[in-house]
C-alpha cells in the first residue's frame, strides 16, 4: 500500500499536485530492489513540473537531500553543472567550507554567504575552465553521502543528453560513482526522448546499461482537466462548461502547457466563450511565428519528410514514399533510398524527429507536426 505523507503545498496555484504518484515513485526507492527508475514523455506533458514540484518535495518531506538538473540547460558542458546542484545539495549553507575541503579553493571569487548563489556559479565557472578538475570534484561530493545518515535523491531531467558520445565520460564517471551508493543515491532518469532513453539502458556498449527500469511517465488527463475548470470558475463570472474544456483538451492534443494557455484565454475573454479561447490558442500555439524559422532552416528533403511524416506516412524508405519525397523535390521518379535515409539523420540530430526501436519514426513536437500538417503538399 502506497504510504501516507504530508503533500508540500506547492506556491503555484496553478500546480496540479499529484501526491500519490510522488508516493509510489518513493516507494519503489524505499522497498530497496532498485535505486533508479527511467521516465519518458513529449515536452510540455507536466513531466518536469511533477519531478520539480511534486516528486523533489515529497522526497525533501521524506528526510531526502535532493538535486535537480535539466541537463538540456546544460548539454554543451553538462560536467560542472551537475558538480554544482551536488554541491548546493550536499552544503546548501556551507560552500566555503566545502570547497576547502574539496581541495578546490575560488580564485575568481570569493565564497559570500551574504551573496546567495555567488560562490556556486564562480565554482561551475572555474570548473568550466579547468574541466580535467570537474571529475575528480564529482567523485569527492558524491562520497560526501556515503554517511548512511544522508540519503539523495537525484533527478536528471532530459537524461538522454548523457547518451551523447562527447559525454560518455561523464557517463562513466557518473555510474562508476553511483553504482557503489545505491543505499544513499536514489536516481530519476527522465527525458522526452524514448529511442535514445531506451539505447542508454538497453544497449550493452552504453555506460548505463541494464541500469534503470524505463517506463511511460503517467500523463495528465480528465482529472487534471476537471481540477483546472474548477479554479476557473472560481474566478470567472460566466463558468466553464466542463464538456468544452474536456473537448479543448482534446483539440490541444492532451499537452498540458497548451490547455494551460487555453484556461489563460478563457479567463481575460470569458465573454467571448470557451469556443473562442479555442480557436485564439490554436491560432497561437501552431501559428506561424513558432515555427516558420525552423522551417526554413532546413533542406528541402528534409521538409518532404517531415510533410511525409505529419500525413501519417509511417514507411518512409518505401517506393510510394520516395515517388512522393521526389515530385516534391521537383523530379519525376522516385528518389534514392539514401535522401530519406539522411534527411531523418539530419532530423533527429536536430531534436525534431526520433525514432523508434521497431523503426517507426515520429514527431518530438506534437504542435510542429500539426503545423507541418496544416500546410499540406501536393504530389
Amino acid at each position: 500500500m502506497t504510504p501516507a505523507f504530508k503533500q508540500p503545498v506547492s506556491k503555484d496555484p496553478w500546480h496540479y499536485a499529484r501526491p500519490a504518484l510522488a508516493a509510489q515513485h518513493l516507494q519503489v526507492f524505499d522497498i530497496g530492489l532498485t535505486s533508479a527508475r527511467g521516465l519518458f514523455a513529449k515536452r510540455r506533458m507536466g513531466k518536469s513540473e511533477f519531478l520539480e514540484k511534486d516528486l523533489m518535495p515529497a522526497a525533501e518531506a521524506a528526510g531526502y537531500l535532493t538535486a535537480y538538473l535539466n541537463l538540456w540547460e546544460a548539454r554543451e558542458n553538462p560536467l560542472p553543472a551537475l558538480v554544482g546542484v551536488l554541491s548546493r545539495a550536499l552544503a546548501p549553507k556551507g560552500w566555503q567550507r566545502l570547497v576547502q575541503q574539496l581541495n578546490s579553493p575560488l580564485k575568481k571569487v570569493k565564497a559570500s554567504g551574504k551573496v546567495p548563489g555567488l560562490a556556486e556559479g564562480a565554482l561551475e565557472a572555474e570548473l568550466t575552465d579547468e574541466p580535467a578538475r570537474a571529475g575528480p570534484v564529482l567523485s569527492e561530493l558524491l562520497r560526501g553521502f556515503d554517511n548512511p545518515k544522508k540519503r539523495l535523491l537525484l533527478v536528471l531531467d532530459e537524461a538522454q543528453v548523457l547518451a551523447d558520445p562527447k559525454h560518455t565520460n561523464l557517463a562513466h564517471a557518473l555510474r562508476a560513482g553511483l553504482d557503489s551508493r545505491k543505499q544513499s543515491i536514489k536516481v530519476v532518469f527522465a527525458g522526452s526522448s524514448e529511442p535514445t532513453l531506451r539505447r542508454m539502458f538497453a544497449r550493452s556498449t552504453e555506460p548505463f546499461y541494464n541500469w534503470a527500469p524505463l517506463e511511460p511517465f503517467e500523463l495528465l488527463g480528465k482529472d487534471f482537466v476537471l481540477a483546472m475548470v474548477a479554479k476557473v470558475n472560481q474566478l470567472s463570472t460566466y463558468p466553464l462548461a466542463e464538456e468544452k474544456a474536456l473537448a479543448a483538451f482534446e483539440a490541444l492534443q492532451r499537452t498540458p502547457e497548451f490547455f494551460r494557455r487555453y484556461l489563460n484565454r478563457y479567463l481575460t475573454h470569458a465573454e467571448l466563450g470557451a469556443d473562442a479561447a479555442l480557436v485564439d490558442t490554436q491560432q497561437h500555439v501552431f501559428s506561424d511565428a513558432n515555427f516558420v524559422e525552423r522551417w526554413e532552416s532546413l533542406t528541402e528533403s528534409d521538409r518532404a519528410v517531415l510533410q511525409l511524416l505529419a500525413d501519417g506516412v509511417r514507411d518512409l524508405h518505401a517506393e510510394p514514399a520516395r515517388a512522393t519525397i521526389g515530385r516534391l523535390l521537383g523530379h519525376d521518379k522516385a528518389v534514392g533510398y539514401h535522401v530519406p535515409a539522411q534527411a531523418l539523420k539530419r532530423l533527429q540530430a536536430a531534436d525534431l524527429v526520433a525514432k523508434f526501436d521497431y523503426g517507426g519514426y515520429q514527431f518530438q513536437d506534437d504542435a510542429f507536426c500539426q503545423w507541418v500538417r496544416n500546410l499540406g503538399y501536393s504530389a
